[in-house]
């Protein structure tokens, strides 16, 4: 399915992404009362939030626009019979009405339209079902993190985040369809060779679409950083950010 985003080069690095938060995401579940039952999870990519939904009981349908990321995903989830692959988007998820106790998406909702994003949603969710997306945001404060920082924007002058780090509060309540927002956040570190560290920038869609034909150089002056700093593994600690509302 074409989509205004392609991400079908960043689809085996994605596999290199870190997992959310498992504390937030069993208070965004807490929130929600949700034990069991069914999970629409959009722009599921290679299955990161899938995974864990599935690990948690939940009836999972995945939708994927990219063919690549989405094969990815179907190779990682192919062994549980609770997880359903289907291609389609945020705008356009091609599911009945009225399906699902929860709709998420996990990294996702800053490449949608997010207005018609939130009106698909309200139509598959059940009756009081509820929606989550979420994001993990590296701590930037972090020595490492902070110098990774330095170099992007020393390459890629005017670089920005986008709607990924911005408080979804304010989109969720105007579309008027969900009560009040509740936001979750929790720290993870995940600890990553340098290789895989390298990898995973090399799936940074966002940093990839600012720094157009100049990327290959952003990332090799982040692997020869991280190679410098003579060791074979880094931490990296991120917040899960998750924001939460019921349909009303």
């Amino acid at each position: 399915m074409k989509t205004e985003w392609d991400y079908t080069t960043l689809a085996n690095a994605y596999l290199k992404r870190p997992d959310y938060s498992s504390p937030a995401i069993n208070a965004m579940l807490s929130i929600a009362g949700l034990k069991s039952g069914a999970v629409c999870d959009i722009g599921a990519g290679v299955a990161h939030l899938t995974l864990m939904l599935a690990a948690r009981g939940f009836d999972v349908t995945a939708v994927e626009p990219n063919n690549a990321m989405r094969a990815n995903g179907i190779k990682r989830t192919a062994s549980l019979p609770n997880v359903r692959w289907f291609e389609g988007t945020g705008e356009q998820t091609g599911q009945t009405s009225q399906s699902f106790n929860m709709v998420t998406f996990g990294s996702s909702f800053n490449v949608c339209d997010r207005q018609v994003a939130l009106k698909e949603t309200a139509r598959i969710l059940r009756p009081n079902g509820w929606f989550a997306c979420m994001w993990n945001h590296r701590q930037l404060d972090d020595p490492i993190q902070d110098r990774i920082e330095s170099i992007i924007k020393a390459l890629v002058p005017g670089y920005g985040y986008g709607t990924r780090r911005e408080n979804q509060t304010t989109v969720i309540e105007d579309s008027g369809l969900f009560g009040p927002v509740v936001h979750v956040d929790a720290s993870v570190v995940h600890e990553q060779s340098i290789e895989e560290c390298v990898e995973a920038w090399r799936s940074h869609a966002t940093l990839a679409r600012q720094a157009g034909l100049n990327f290959p150089t952003v990332v090799q002056t982040i692997e020869d950083y991280l190679k410098g700093l003579g060791q074979d593994t880094i931490r990296i600690p991120y917040f899960t950010n998750i924001w939460v509302a019921q349909l009303v």
